[in-house]
């Protein structure tokens, strides 16, 4: 099972003249795993993607089970809502990381290669997830249409794990994967934020991995961050990210405080006690 993420986005965007609502983003969907407890997130990077870069996304992931306090709203506090679905609350540990700057399968792949990619590493197994993360200049079947990610089991067998794809998509089209930290391709032409971490593509990528993370482990109860698509913060509405917190010497928009002195800005989940898209701030 693969779910197009970012299409929801382009829903959200229209939907600003017809009053389209954000419930009506709910997906149920078919069980296929179900991951919980101790989880291993190993990383396949596929593309060339400078060290910054690379440090960005796992402090990003390493923040997510840290028990170090943030004064502040936090990345593990965003994901403790998670803890509300049946499957309860997994703790995600890095695991291996492979490099891939050569681009063994070409600058352009195709979806079948992206499971294939994803079984080049092996650790974990059904309590695994292998994210495999395509750089700027490699351009994906169905990148920028309709999907900005995807998620999935890595084969038949449940054993073998989950895999997710997420891909920068600075150079191709950030106005539809890395909003709000870019002008939108439809809809309202709302002044776009300053990305956190300064690159407007990685920070695009937080996001969408943050949203196919969650959806993966709360997988079959509901498409848990799908549901709030295009909403940060309080307030929000199509077009607008909602009330965030802002950096007063960068002027960079974030909403969680990471590991290393990271700030991220993360999209709403799905309460399902209270029925309502939760945010941070």
């Amino acid at each position: 099972m693969a779910y197009n993420y970012r299409f929801a986005i382009l829903l959200v965007l229209l939907s600003a003249t017809v009053g389209f609502s954000s419930a009506a983003l709910v997906q149920k969907k078919p069980p296929v795993l179900t991951l919980k407890g101790n989880i291993t997130l190993n990383l396949i990077w596929y593309g060339k993607f400078t060290p910054i870069q690379r440090s960005v996304i796992v402090d990003f992931v390493r923040s997510i089970s840290s028990v170090a306090a943030a004064k502040g709203p936090s990345v593990a506090s965003w994901w403790k809502t998670t803890k509300k679905y049946k499957q309860g609350i997994s703790t995600l540990v890095v695991g291996k990381q492979l490099l891939l700057e050569n681009y063994p399968l070409g600058k352009s792949l195709k979806s079948p290669y992206l499971r294939a990619l994803s079984s080049k590493l092996n650790g974990g197994g059904a309590r695994s997830i292998t994210v495999v993360l395509t750089a700027k200049d490699v351009a994906v079947e169905g990148l920028c249409m309709n999907r900005c990610g995807t998620h999935g089991s890595k084969s038949r067998s449940v054993n073998s794990g989950a895999y997710v794809w997420v891909g920068n998509s600075e150079t191709q089209c950030p106005g539809y994967c890395a909003w709000p930290f870019h002008q939108p391709i439809y809809g309202p032409q709302t002044p776009p934020l300053v990305a956190p971490n300064g690159d407007v593509g990685v920070d695009g990528m937080i996001i969408n991995l943050a949203t196919l993370l969650v959806n993966t482990v709360t997988n079959p109860s509901q498409e848990a961050v799908s549901a709030c698509t295009g909403i940060f913060g309080s307030g929000a509405y199509p077009g607008y990210a909602g009330r965030v917190l802002v950096d007063k010497t960068s002027g960079a928009s974030y909403n969680a405080l990471g590991l290393a002195g990271r700030k991220y800005l993360l999209p709403a989940l799905w309460d399902p006690q209270t029925s309502t898209c939760k945010t941070l701030v």
